[in-house]
């Protein structure tokens, strides 16, 4: 595990790249185990909150919204779907194709792992102002926004 400690290089401690990536680790330990101790993983919340925001939609659509692989829409869907978290039905226009749609206890899922987000944040961010906070999220939006149209 990364750490910035006293034996950590100086060249390090100072380098953006090197205490975003510490950071970010700290941040996917904290997402996987709140979302595990509420029953779900970060691919259920992104997709649970793609389709509470767009309505109903392809999985090709989902995979591309959430920037997750095909595969794991697909996996991560059908533990949604025994859940009853969604509901898979056949495209009118395609039968080849279904159309997933969130179902009333998937949006009140949603609303409870909004809340672990939420406390999730507030544990990641705690040694910052509400300033601060707002002025990071500023900051790593705008980065964000830059390397998405440099691709």
């Amino acid at each position: 595990m990364m750490t910035a400690d006293a034996r950590t290089p100086e060249r390090l401690r100072h380098a953006p790249s090197w205490l975003i990536n510490l950071v970010s680790a700290h941040s996917h330990r904290l997402v996987a185990a709140r979302f595990a101790a509420a029953g779900a993983r970060g691919y259920h919340f992104r997709l649970l909150a793609a389709l509470d925001e767009h309505g109903p939609s392809s999985q090709a659509a989902l995979g591309r919204d959430t920037g997750i692989d095909r595969s794991d829409v697909v996996a991560a869907l059908n533990e949604l779907a025994a859940k009853g978290l969604v509901e898979r039905s056949p495209d009118p226009s395609d039968r080849r194709r279904n159309i997933v749609t969130l179902t009333a206890d998937g949006s009140r899922h949603l609303s409870e792992l909004e809340k672990v987000l939420a406390g999730i944040q507030d544990e990641l961010l705690a040694p910052l102002s509400p300033e601060e906070r707002e002025q990071l999220i500023g900051l790593l939006t705008r980065l964000a926004d830059h390397h998405a149209k440099a691709r």
